[in-house]
C-alpha cells in the first residue's frame, strides 16, 4: 500500500500507517487512527488533518470518540475529503467498537448482579438519544430467555404499560423479569414516574408469580439499580 496515498503528504510526522507498522496502534493519536481509516487526504489537507476536523465536530468534541455514534453521515460528508464511502466506514467503526465492548461485558453477565447487567447494556443504551425500555425475561435459573423492546419515548420520557410487560412475559413463559431503560440526559436518578410504574409492576408480578427482580436505569457510564437501592 502506498504511504503517500494514505497520507497525502511527505512529512514523516504525519505518516500514521508507517508509525503503526513501527510502533503499533497504541502509539497512534486518535486523529492518526482516523487517518488510516480515511486513507487519502485532499490537495490542501492530509488525512491526519481531516481526522482532526472529525474530532472537532461538536458532538465528538464534547463526548470524545463516543460522539461518533451521534455524528450523522451528512455532518461527516460536509468535511472536505470525506465522501459517502468514508463516512459509512467511520460510522461502522463506531458500531464495531460498541459491539466489541458489549461482547467483553457479556462474559461477565450475571442477572443477579446488577453491575454486570449494567455493564453489558451500557454501550448499547447510553448512546441512544431517546428513552428506550427493555424487558428481560429469565427462566428459573435466572438465565436470559428473551429480550423485548417495549417502547421508545422522547428525550425526557418513555411510555411503559404494565399490561404489555406481563403479556410479553407470559408469552415467553418467563419465571422472572427485569426492566432496563436509559436516561439520555446521562443521569440515572429515577423520576417520579419511574418509581410509580416500577412499584405497580412489582405488585402485579407478585400477584401473578412473575416477580420483577430489578429495574436498572442506564446513564452515561453510570447506572442505578432499584434492587441495590433497596426499592424492590
Amino acid at each position: 500500500m502506498d504511504k503517500e496515498t494514505i497520507n497525502s503528504g511527505n512529512n514523516k510526522d504525519e505518516m500514521p500507517y508507517e508509525k503503526f507498522l513501527r510502533l503499533g496502534a497504541g502509539a497512534l493519536t486518535e486523529a492518526e487512527l482516523l487517518a488510516i481509516i480515511i486513507r487519502t487526504g485532499t490537495p490542501g489537507h492530509t488525512s491526519v488533518e481531516i481526522g482532526k476536523q472529525i474530532l472537532d465536530l461538536p458532538s465528538v468534541k464534547e463526548d470524545g470518540l463516543n460522539g461518533l455514534h451521534h455524528v450523522t453521515l451528512k455532518e461527516l460528508m460536509a468535511i472536505g475529503g470525506i465522501g459517502e464511502v468514508k463516512a459509512v466506514k467511520i460510522k461502522c467503526i463506531a458500531e464495531l467498537s460498541m459491539r466489541m465492548a458489549m461482547m467483553t461485558a457479556k462474559k461477565e453477565l450475571q442477572f443477579l448482579h446488577p453491575s454486570t447487567v449494567a455493564d453489558y447494556y451500557m454501550e448499547k443504551l447510553r448512546h441512544e438519544l431517546r428513552e428506550q425500555v427493555l424487558l428481560l425475561m429469565l427462566d428459573n435459573r435466572n438465565c436470559l430467555i428473551g429480550e423485548e423492546l417495549l417502547s421508545i419515548g422522547t428525550v425526557r420520557s418513555s411510555l411503559l404499560s404494565p399490561r404489555e410487560v406481563f403479556v410479553t412475559a407470559l408469552k415467553s413463559q418467563a419465571v422472572h423479569i427485569m426492566l432496563l431503560h436509559n436516561h439520555p440526559s446521562g443521569e440515572p436518578a429515577p423520576s417520579r414516574m419511574d418509581l410509580d410504574v416500577t412499584e405497580e409492576i412489582r405488585q402485579i408480578g407478585i400477584m401473578i408469580d412473575i416477580p420483577l427482580i430489578d429495574h436498572i436505569i442506564i446513564g452515561d457510564n453510570k447506572y442505578m439499580s432499584f434492587k441495590e437501592a433497596g426499592l424492590l
